[in-house]
């Protein structure tokens, strides 16, 4: 089973929108559970993520890939 991973974004975010489209494949062939968090909730993750965004983490390693990642690099991170 896919560890659950969590997409630090914001609305309005162009490269957002394609690292999600991307982890769609993720999504709907292997069962990734990924749970989309904007940045803008929150100051903490504003502070962490906002020049960095978009990023994948695992939620149970905190593993984390800033962008740009590739295909290959999240099957890795997923491992």
């Amino acid at each position: 089973m896919l560890p659950e991973c969590q997409l630090f974004g914001t609305v309005g975010c162009h490269l957002c929108e394609v690292a999600e489209a991307m982890l769609m494949e993720f999504v709907e062939r292997e069962g990734l559970l990924v749970e989309l968090v904007d940045i803008a909730d929150d100051e903490t993750w504003f502070e962490a993520y906002s020049l960095r965004i978009p990023v994948l983490r695992r939620v149970d390693t905190g593993a984390e890939l800033a962008w740009p990642f590739s295909t290959e690099q999240v099957v890795a991170l997923l491992r």
